[in-house]
């Protein structure tokens, strides 16, 4: 029974994807469902080559879940091939909107964009691998990863809606996806009041830049990007952002007592949060507002479903890798 369980689940979300297609309007759902699982391994991979260079022993117990989060980067790039049908339903350059530089028309091409993404997947992989063995420097991993996050978070979500030219979306991504990921493992950690005080940082780091971000918006009365803003208002805009300061709130609080249930409970909801997020960013560029339909629903459960019957089919091939790369390595 144990070994049919990954194909039940990957039944499970292959079904779930379909019935998402067939109702239409899913593509939104799903590229937020699909930034979400791409977080884990790229929000753990500077958190595993940074705590691995600073401070080894002190998070030692926090990088079992975080180097499981860095394994969900094949995965993910699997579930990047549905990006095909994808990108020319909802990004603007591929709908026949004029470029609004010489520069851009370059930059903003499908096979540009595809080129520039598998490039990217491929050395997340390789850098995924070499965070996972312990092998540095972490200098070269934390500069990739930094370049990589930033490309791909203008390519996919500030190229989805233009309005906001924000220069702070890559260094927002890389806190977000960090929060997420150090979420994720917090949930699985048998001590996670350990990873608390990182998590913390991160949630605050990460409601800050988003305050900044609104505040230089709002106060300079810049047209366009506050109708990127009233896009993303409503009901569900300013529940989110609550919940956002109440898990950046909580987590800064609980610092003074940790203890295992109150972490995972902020975890948890740090996690919803940052999922949350990605669907704030993708489906009002589609929609004109922030609004979850059935489909999206049903794209974020057939994501999750799937990534998680895949992870561990998945695993056998890393186990025979595994020697491979020490070989090479020595």
């Amino acid at each position: 029974m144990t070994a049919a369980r990954p194909l039940l689940r990957l039944a499970a979300g292959l079904a779930a994807l379909a019935l998402a297609v067939l109702l239409g309007d899913w593509q939104a759902g799903y590229l937020a469902a699909w930034l979400t699982l791409l977080a884990l391994p790229l929000g753990a991979l500077p958190l595993v080559a940074g705590l691995d260079a600073l401070a080894p022993e002190r998070f030692a117990i926090l990088r079992p879940a975080l180097v499981g989060g860095l394994r969900l980067m094949p995965v993910a790039a699997l579930l990047a091939l549905p990006l095909i049908a994808v990108v020319p339903v909802l990004y603007p350059f591929a709908t026949g909107t004029p470029a609004a530089t010489p520069l851009a028309a370059i930059w903003t091409t499908l096979p540009f964009l595809a080129a520039r993404l598998v490039a990217a997947l491929a050395l997340w992989l390789w850098l995924g691998r070499r965070a996972a063995a312990g092998r540095g420097p972490a200098a070269l991993v934390l500069g990739l990863h930094a370049v990589l996050a930033t490309l791909v978070s203008f390519d996919l979500i500030t190229a989805l809606d233009p309005r906001l030219g924000s220069s702070l979306i890559g260094l927002l991504m890389l806190v977000a996806w960090s929060g997420a990921a150090l979420a994720a493992a917090l949930l699985v950690t048998r001590r996670p009041e350990a990873g608390l005080l990182p998590l913390a940082l991160l949630t605050a780091t990460w409601a800050f830049l988003h305050f900044v971000q609104f505040l230089v918006v709002w106060s300079a009365n810049l047209p366009a990007e506050v109708s990127w803003y009233l896009a993303r208002g409503g009901l569900l805009g300013r529940g989110l952002s609550l919940a956002g300061g109440t898990a950046a709130l909580l987590a800064a609080a609980l610092t003074l007592r940790p203890g295992p249930w109150t972490t995972r409970a902020v975890a948890a909801l740090t996690l919803a949060v940052h999922a949350g997020e990605m669907a704030w960013l993708v489906t009002p560029a589609a929609r004109g507002a922030f609004v979850v339909t059935g489909p999206d629903v049903l794209a974020g459960l057939g994501v999750a479903a799937v990534a998680a019957g895949l992870a561990p089919m998945l695993a056998p091939l890393r186990a025979r890798r595994a020697p491979m790369d020490a070989k090479v390595a020595a």
